[in-house]
């Protein structure tokens, strides 16, 4: 049952990216292709930690492993990061909106004669 559990929220993305460190790990591969020794080397925790944190990446699809003789390569895989944005997509737009209210509301604020009498005084 652990193991099924596991298996489910590996290939999620969104149980992915919510550990801090494999965010870190997406954040590197974004700007480019590491090795598994020098991903390894970019963190303060152990070599078979990461190797976990790239397996459940993997397992989520959000990277790629390519291996060449002995040595395996780890790069981006977006595609599965489009479900994320899809997500995200109406809390963007809500935060948008309610951003643009603030924006009025100050304005308002700013330029009724309460603001124009407390700036004639400096």
């Amino acid at each position: 049952m652990v193991t099924e559990r596991f298996a489910r929220s590996a290939a999620d993305p969104f149980g992915a990216i919510a550990d801090p460190t494999r965010r870190a790990i997406l954040d590197l591969l974004r700007a480019e292709e590491y090795s598994a020794g020098a991903l390894a080397a970019q963190f303060p925790i152990s070599r078979p930690a990461i190797s976990r944190h790239v397996r459940i990446l993997r397992a989520a699809g959000l990277i790629r492993e390519r291996r060449d003789a002995q040595c395996r390569y780890y790069s981006l895989d977006s595609a599965r990061l489009a479900d994320v944005d899809s997500w995200l997509a109406p809390y963007r737009l809500f935060w948008a909106s309610r951003l643009q209210q603030l924006r009025t509301v100050v304005e308002n604020q700013s330029s009724g004669p309460s603001a124009r009498r407390g700036r004639s005084r400096s």
